[in-house]
């Protein structure tokens, strides 16, 4: 259902693909950005990019699960961290390899940014998934 590729003539990337391919007649989701409120509404880890990152992960899992998906099934994401600091990006990436996003690799950004929606917010994740047939209604 899901082919990812690295390109032999591009150089490797570390721990993604460059293509994801989807067969015609797939099912997707489209995912508005995850961000690091926990369920009450609070932002969680304030400071903390990892934390945050970790709490936005948890919910982009609570997204998938929704439509019946999950976090193997991501094919793209993009990530944006408020840092301009590539040992904080780098950290938050350590976050998604640990997560079981990239257990494809899927293709992914990672974003250096000024700020995001919510005050104190230093973390947010876009998607596109798969949602397997086994899901479907």
């Amino acid at each position: 259902m899901i082919r990812r590729v690295t390109t032999p003539a591009l150089f490797p990337p570390p721990g993604y693909s460059h293509v994801s391919v989807v067969e015609a007649g797939t099912r997707l989701a489209f995912l508005a950005g995850s961000v690091p409120l926990d369920g009450d509404g609070q932002l969680a880890g304030p400071g903390d990019p990892v934390r945050q990152a970790e709490q936005v992960v948890a919910n982009l899992g609570e997204q998938l699960r929704s439509v019946g998906s999950d976090l193997a099934h991501v094919l793209a994401t993009d990530v944006y961290v408020v840092s301009s600091d590539p040992a904080v990006l780098s950290a938050v990436w350590e976050v998604v390899e640990a997560s079981g996003l990239s257990a494809g690799p899927h293709s992914s950004t990672l974003i250096g940014v000024a700020c995001l929606g919510y005050t104190g917010q230093l973390v947010e994740i876009t998607a596109t998934a798969v949602v397997p047939a086994e899901a479907r209604p």
